[in-house]
């Protein structure tokens, strides 16, 4: 994921789900993404759910006022009533402020060292 130099802003929301076939949450979670990144400051989603229905999803966005536009998104607070009342045993959200990052990329192609 391509993001700019920190200071940046990363929404953490884990979750678990409350598993239910045909409950409209794989679409509307990818609506979610598909909306977000159409917003003002959306820089990138990353997520992750296990077979055990804990998944983490972090957001990251330029400006608080940002995210806090997208928390306040109609169709985004239609999705969060969903959760609510029928997706999420439990959920915890978190705003970050990105400071410093790193990151690395394996490459077949980079030399090893050998000792």
């Amino acid at each position: 994921m391509n993001v700019p130099e920190p200071p940046y802003y990363a929404i953490i929301f884990t979750s678990r789900r409350r598993v239910q076939p045909g409950d409209g949450y794989g679409e509307t979670a990818d609506r979610m993404e598909e909306l977000a990144a159409q917003q003002p400051g959306f820089l990138g989603v990353e997520s992750a759910r296990g077979s055990d229905g804990l998944g983490i999803t972090v957001s990251y966005w330029a400006t608080l006022a940002d995210v806090r536009a997208w928390g306040r998104h109609a169709e985004h607070l239609l999705a969060q009533k969903f959760g609510r009342e029928k997706w999420y045993q439990w959920f915890a959200l978190r705003v970050s402020r990105v400071e410093h990052a790193t990151e690395f990329t394996y490459s077949a192609d980079a030399p090893t060292q050998e000792g």
